[in-house]
């Protein structure tokens, strides 16, 4: 991937797949896998694409979170912390949805996914993680501008309430 050009979504999760298998396999070191992911954060598209390989993916570097990628992710800024607290909320809202129908294989991955941003946001820019969760918390009260993605998925009032505890599980505990 040239870092000159912008990688859309796709081929942003086929780069993240391919270098968190590196990685893994220890071909890659933090450091060389850090640089990569500030080139696909460096965009809206990259970013989207990165966490969905890393967050629901098996690779446990979001477990891990070393130091150098916690660097890269926090220089990467507003668009990271959005990402992770859209996902913490859509993570946290199908747990809800697969533990009602049963699945709880869909319902494992889907706190694993709400743990790892836990986790993540822990670990960004307090300020903007600050802001940002309580833009989120405005629309689950139907005020702000989170109103139309929380309105886009259709979430009931219960999995509103475990939205709200997400949110204040990441405000006990750092930020």
């Amino acid at each position: 991937m040239s870092s000159k050009a912008s990688p859309g979504f796709e081929q942003a999760m086929d780069c993240a797949a391919a270098w968190l298998r590196a990685w893994v396999d220890e071909e890659i070191s933090d450091e060389v896998l850090a640089d990569r992911v500030a080139e696909l954060v460096a965009s809206r598209d990259g970013a989207r694409g990165f966490f969905v390989v890393a967050l629901a993916g098996d690779a446990p570097l979001m477990d891990r979170l070393p130091d150098v990628l916690v660097f890269c992710l926090r220089e990467a800024g507003a668009d990271v912390v959005d990402l992770s607290v859209r996902n913490l909320a859509m993570s946290t809202a199908m747990a809800l949805d697969h533990q009602r129908k049963g699945d709880q294989q869909q319902a494992e991955g889907s706190l694993r996914v709400r743990r790892r941003c836990l986790d993540l946001l822990r670990v960004l820019q307090p300020g903007l993680v600050k802001q940002r969760l309580e833009q989120l918390l405005d629309g689950l009260g139907d005020r702000g501008e989170d109103i139309r993605f929380l309105a886009r998925w259709g979430y009931d009032a219960e999995q509103k309430q475990a939205i709200e505890a997400a949110v204040l599980a990441v405000v006990e505990t750092g930020h």
